[in-house]
């Protein structure tokens, strides 16, 4: 869900006049990120072609022609771009999980593919999950139509304001997991998110406001929550019930603690919320590995982008940009030495697609989540700043299916089934 990021040929640009790509500055990102930001923030973000990659120290991008990419001098490696560490030198987090257990959990799983999943009746976070809204009928069809993707696990968000009825929350969450475990899929829960609409409260919902995407989406927990630790007690009650009813439940893949921390505008604040996150999860002792995903790469996320890394026992990203640039990230990541999940990524008009992404992530055994499976009251198939009252775009933003389960391109699923071996 992230929104703007710098594209791979804003630094070319800079290498082209005669600076090494690995002299690269932060300056150069933010400069150009004050460019892109200057532009209308209309429908204009759905023209861009984006991607994301603040590197003070980044590999070579691909090139065609043009001078000879530079060869790193031999010795010991350099440090990882992201984490500003030797590859050799990254250090543990009390419990993280060591890179041989990462790579050995990695290796009994299937290749992991599958979706963001919300129901089509469900506008946010709250209105999937509340007791008068709950609609295990309408979500097991869905399922059934994740399935004949090949999908096997799904990215699922979840609510601090759930926890104000716990034993609704525990129980429609074990109804959720017996109906996808029925079917084969697997589940990958998020705890906290830091986009969107900043003001949550239990009980109905807003109806979506015509044509905007995501229009009544929530922070878990809201902005005031996240630099305020006299609020953390009941986020902790939260985190930690959840994990002790479920923390060794073979039906969970992976759980997620923080979907895009620091977004709309908190940046760096959210870092003490995420290291809490992390460790009320590692006291409950869980089976499961512990992620959150990077997803802003400018100057100003370093500091929180290393924190995730190296308190993460996986690597994740988000990314929405052409394959050119996403193949440059992954690349950078596999420095880390640890299985990687792209736990966001499929923008059609920024020409992040599945084809040819998806195949890339099979090739490289990335874990593949794309946004949306049935377009529905989040209305995610609209570009991120579509205007109030827009029409439904010709050129599908997220979504896959349409509320009657038929494709919004054939084509597209067919390529996803072949993609995943279910054709």
């Amino acid at each position: 869900m992230a929104r703007r990021f710098v594209t791979a040929a804003d630094i070319d640009d800079v290498a082209a006049a005669g600076r090494s790509r690995l002299e690269i500055t932060a300056d150069t990102i933010v400069t150009a990120l004050a460019r892109d930001q200057a532009r209308d923030r209309g429908v204009d973000l759905v023209e861009a072609s984006t991607t994301a990659l603040d590197v003070q120290q980044m590999p070579p991008a691909p090139v065609t022609g043009g001078p000879e990419p530079i060869v790193p001098p031999e010795g010991p490696a350099p440090p990882n771009p992201f984490t500003g560490l030797s590859t050799d030198d990254d250090p543990l987090r009390v419990g993280r999980w060591t890179r041989d257990r990462a790579q050995d959990w990695y290796a009994k799983q299937p290749w992991l593919v599958g979706c963001n999943y919300v129901p089509a009746y469900a506008v946010n976070q709250l209105e999937m999950w509340q007791r008068e809204t709950f609609d295990l009928r309408a979500i097991g069809s869905e399922l059934d139509v994740a399935r004949s993707l090949g999908f096997n696990t799904l990215r699922v968000f979840l609510h601090d304001l759930l926890w104000t009825e716990p034993q609704t929350l525990l129980e429609h969450f074990e109804r959720f997991l017996e109906s996808a475990d029925k079917r084969g899929i697997a589940v990958m829960p998020v705890f906290f998110d830091g986009v969107w609409r900043n003001y949550a409260h239990p009980g109905p919902q807003p109806d979506p406001i015509p044509g905007m995407h995501n229009s009544q989406w929530l922070q878990s927990p809201d902005g005031k929550a996240v630099v305020d630790p006299a609020q953390w007690p009941r986020l902790e009650d939260y985190v930690c019930g959840m994990l002790e009813r479920f923390g060794d439940d073979e039906r969970i893949r992976i759980w997620d603690l923080y979907n895009e921390p620091g977004n709309e505008a908190l940046i760096g604040n959210a870092l003490p919320l995420v290291a809490q996150s992390f460790r009320w999860a590692r006291s409950v002792g869980i089976t499961q590995p512990l992620i959150s995903a990077i997803w802003e790469f400018t100057s100003a996320f370093a500091e929180l982008n290393r924190f995730q890394l190296l308190v993460s026992d996986l690597v994740s990203f988000h990314h929405y940009g052409p394959l050119r640039d996403f193949e440059w990230l992954v690349r950078s990541l596999q420095t880390l030495g640890r299985p990687i999940l792209c736990t966001e990524y499929m923008a059609r008009p920024l020409h992040s697609t599945f084809d040819p992404h998806l195949a890339s992530m099979r090739e490289e055994r990335v874990g593949a989540f794309n946004w949306g499976l049935v377009a529905g009251r989040s209305q995610t198939n609209h570009a991120w700043g579509s205007p109030r009252g827009a029409p439904e775009p010709p050129l599908w933003f997220h979504d896959i299916f349409r509320s009657d389960h038929t494709p919004y391109d054939p084509a597209e699923v067919d390529f996803i089934r072949r993609t995943t071996r279910r054709a």
